[in-house]
């Protein structure tokens, strides 16, 4: 997911894919636990997914608490 998708999105639509995103880390976890974890990338990119939408959602936070 690219920086420009995410800004793209409304409040709601961030909300429910950070939490998407935190089940399928979730499920990596458990995955990597018990050896099954076929795509060791993939818990790499779900962190910087995640990692993204919070900083997005940290700018609109401070941009609305200025003005």
């Amino acid at each position: 997911m690219k920086a420009s998708e995410v800004r793209d999105m409304t409040p709601d639509q961030l909300s429910d894919e950070l939490l998407k995103l935190k089940k399928t880390q979730f499920n990596l976890r458990f995955q990597s636990a018990s050896g099954q974890l076929e795509k060791v990338d993939q818990m790499r990119k779900v962190r910087r997914d995640i990692a993204r939408i919070k900083t997005i959602q940290r700018q609109r936070a401070a941009e609305a608490s200025k003005g």
